[in-house]
C-alpha cells in the first residue's frame, strides 16, 4: 500500500550480488545457527515507492529471496510480483492481504505499508512467527508506538528478529560519533537544535475517497501521521539518539502556508524539554523551492559539540577526541547496512532487537512535538501517553 510519496533524494544503488542458485534455502525452523550466507524467503507487505525499491536492494544483497507480496491494490501487487517472480498465488491483494501472506511458509516480512497500518501488520507478523524489517516511522500515534514496543518485546521472548529501518543509526560513523559523546567525549549536554528543511513534500490536499487517499497518502493525517512523523522524524530520531533520553514536554506551533488547509501542515518549530533543563529547538519545513536541504542534529556540550546532518556527514569534537566524516547516499547506504544486519541476527539468533526501543522513543518524540504544534499549547509525554488519542482514517468501502 505504499505510495509513490515525497522521498529523500538518492543517487542509484549499483551492487554485483550472489545468485540464489548458488546459495542454501533454508526451512525456517533451521535458520538459526544456520551460515550467514543462507538465503531467507521474505515476504514483502506494501509495494509501492519505497517497498518495490528497497525490495531490489534485499534481493541484490543474494540474501533473501521473495517468495510473497502483499498490497491493497493488484497493479501494485503485480508489478512486484513480476519485477521478483513470485507465484501469482501467493500475490495477496486487499485489506486483509496481509494476513493471508503471513500464513504461507516464509522466514520473514518487510513492511512497507503507510505509517498508520504498521503496528498492525508487525504485531500480526510476530504473533505469525516471522521475523520483521519495519519502514519507519513506526505509527502515527502514541498508541501505535506502545504497540511496536511490545511487538518488539514479544519478538525477542519469542526468538524473532525486529528491526526497525533508520538509516543514519546504520552509519559506522555517526555510531561512533555518537557512542563518543555517550562516553562523555564533549561532556554533560547543555542545549541542542534539529531541523529539516526540505525543497520536496509538494503542495498538494487529500484526495476525495479512500480508494485514493490509500494510493495518495502522504498528505493524509491518519495514514501518515502528519510530515513531522512521516519525514522530519529523521533529524528528531539523531536528535533523541545524542541526548539519550525521553522529552519530558514539549510547546510548539506550526500551520499551512503554502499547503491548503485541509492538507498536512507544511512547517513545524517545536521546543523540546528533557531531563537535566536540556533544551532541543526543532524546525521543520516542506515544499519550498531552492532551499538547501539538511537534515540536521547538532548538541553542544560543556566541552565539545556534535553536528550531525544526513546529506554531508558528521563532526564531533571534545578535548581528548575528535570525529570528522562525509557520508555519501545514506538513503540506500545505511538501508543496505540494515538489510545485512537483519539477516545476520536471523541467521546468529541474535533476538535482542536494539532498533525497536529508540525508534519508539524518537517516534513518540514527533508525535509529542506534532500535538503540541497542534493545539499551540505546552504538552506533556506522560498527558499524551495518558490520553492515548488514536488517528483513524476513511476506510469505508475499501475492500476488506
Amino acid at each position: 500500500m505504499q505510495s509513490d510519496t515525497p522521498r529523500i533524494p538518492r543517487r542509484a544503488f549499483l551492487a554485483g550480488a550472489a545468485t540464489a542458485s548458488a546459495i542454501t534455502v533454508l526451512k525456517p525452523s533451521l535458520v538459526f545457527g544456520a551460515e550467514a550466507n543462507s538465503v531467507l524467503e521474505i515476504g514483502l507487505i506494501g509495494c509501492g515507492g519505497r517497498g518495490s525499491w528497497i525490495a531490489k536492494l534485499f534481493a541484490d544483497s543474494g540474501k533473501y529471496r521473495f517468495v510473497a507480496c502483499a498490497d491493497y491494490f493488484q497493479d501494485k501487487a503485480d508489478v512486484v510480483g513480476e519485477k521478483f517472480k513470485i507465484d501469482p498465488s501467493r500475490r495477496y491483494t486487499s485489506l486483509s492481504g496481509y494476513q493471508r501472506l503471513l500464513e504461507g511458509k516464509l522466514d520473514a516480512v518487510v513492511i512497507e505499508t503507510p505509517p498508520y497500518f504498521h503496528p498492525e501488520h508487525a504485531a500480526a507478523a510476530v504473533e505469525a512467527g516471522k521475523h520483521v524489517y519495519l519502514a519507519k516511522p513506526i505509527a502515527v500515534d502514541a498508541p501505535g508506538c506502545q504497540t511496536i514496543a511490545a511487538a518488539g518485546q514479544r519478538a525477542t521472548a519469542k526468538k524473532q528478529v525486529f528491526l526497525v529501518d533508520f538509516q543514519t543509526r546504520a552509519d559506522e560513523h555517526f555510531r561512533d560519533a555518537v557512542g563518543q559523546v555517550h562516553k562523555g567525549a564533549i561532556g554533560p549536554l547543555v542545549m541542542a537544535e534539529a531541523s529539516y528543511p526540505w525543497s520536496g513534500g509538494g503542495r498538494g490536499s487529500p484526495p476525495a475517497t479512500p480508494e485514493e487517499q490509500l494510493r495518495n497518502w502522504y498528505y493524509v493525517l491518519p495514514l501518515s501521521g502528519d510530515f513531522i512523523v512521516e519525514q522530519s522524524i529523521h533529524s528528531l530520531d539523531v536528535a533523541t539518539w545524542i541526548i539519550n533520553a525521553d522529552p519530558l514536554r514539549a510547546r510548539g506551533t506550526g500551520g499551512h502556508k503554502v499547503r491548503p488547509a485541509n492538507s498536512i501542515y507544511d512547517h513545524f518549530a517545536v521546543t523540546y524539554w528533557f531531563p537535566d533543563d536540556l533544551v532541543l529547538s526543532f524546525a521543520c519545513i516542506q515544499s519550498i523551492p531552492m532551499v538547501k536541504d539538511e537534515i540536521r542534529a547538532r548538541v553542544f556540550g560543556a566541552s565539545g559539540f556534535i553536528d550531525a546532518d544526513y546529506y554531508t556527514g558528521v563532526v564531533m569534537r571534545g578535548p581528548e577526541t575528535a570525529v570528522r566524516a562525509t557520508v555519501g547516499d545514506l538513503y540506500t547506504s545505511g538501508a543496505v547496512v540494515n538489510i545485512n544486519e537483519f539477516h545476520d541476527a536471523v541467521v546468529k539468533g541474535d533476538c535482542s532487537n536494539p532498533t525497536v526501543a529508540p525508534s519508539a522513543r524518537s517516534n513518540l518524540t514527533a508525535i509529542l512535538g506534532r500535538e503540541a504544534a497542534y493545539r499551540r499549547d505546552e504538552l506533556t509525554l506522560a498527558a499524551l501517553l495518558k490520553e492515548g488519542k488514536k488517528l483513524e482514517p476513511n476506510l469505508n468501502g475499501l475492500k476488506a
